[in-house]
């Protein structure tokens, strides 16, 4: 973290699948694994090889990325403009929380094997992963709502963005795409909380 300035990356999260044990075998065949692509910037996480399309009520996209490791639950996070071409109205939450979320139909096109999960699908809350350490030294706590203003050719302000701590985290903010395009923001950008003086 910069400390003179306090500010940290921000990146833009693509949609992407989180997949159970359970689903991936029912996708991708008995004793089915993960196969790594790269790593992500949040330590143990990866993006794997394997992709699948999701389909809705009025359209589908495919080649969605896979990220690693398996899950207890599969979570599918889109963007608000995803949802309105698949015809779905996902809730705005934090990651792992899916209880009553949107359901979509999940399609291996290569093995032609699909399934349908009941609830899983959300649009991502806007959050920022730290540490402890750097928690402290920006002064806030796990699951506090803070504002984030990031400099770009349309400098926007994000409100409602939820801290994330845990010492298995990088410090670094995540937003989607859409809100992205909207603030004309590229990858690693950076972010800093403001305050209400």
């Amino acid at each position: 973290m910069n400390t003179a300035t306090k500010t940290f990356p921000v990146a833009i999260s693509a949609r992407h699948i989180h997949v159970s044990e359970e689903d991936l075998q029912a996708l991708f065949g008995p004793n089915a694994t993960l196969t790594k692509d790269f790593d992500l910037s949040q330590p143990g996480q990866f993006a794997a090889k394997e992709r699948v399309s999701i389909e809705g009520p009025k359209g589908v996209l495919h080649n969605v990325r896979v990220l690693g490791p398996v899950r207890a639950a599969t979570q599918v996070e889109i963007s608000r403009t995803d949802a309105m071409k698949l015809g779905l109205t996902p809730p705005l939450r934090q990651s792992g929380d899916i209880e009553s979320s949107a359901g979509i139909k999940l399609i291996n096109q290569e093995q032609e094997q699909e399934i349908i999960i009941k609830q899983g699908v959300i649009i991502a809350q806007a959050h920022i992963h730290m540490t402890e350490e750097d928690a402290l030294a920006l002064d806030v706590q796990n699951n506090e709502l803070v504002s984030v203003e990031v400099d770009s050719e349309r400098p926007v302000t994000f409100r409602g963005v939820v801290v994330r701590v845990s010492n298995d985290f990088s410090l670094e903010m995540h937003i989607d795409t859409d809100e992205a395009n909207a603030g004309f923001i590229e990858q690693q950008t950076q972010g800093r909380i403001i305050r209400s003086s």
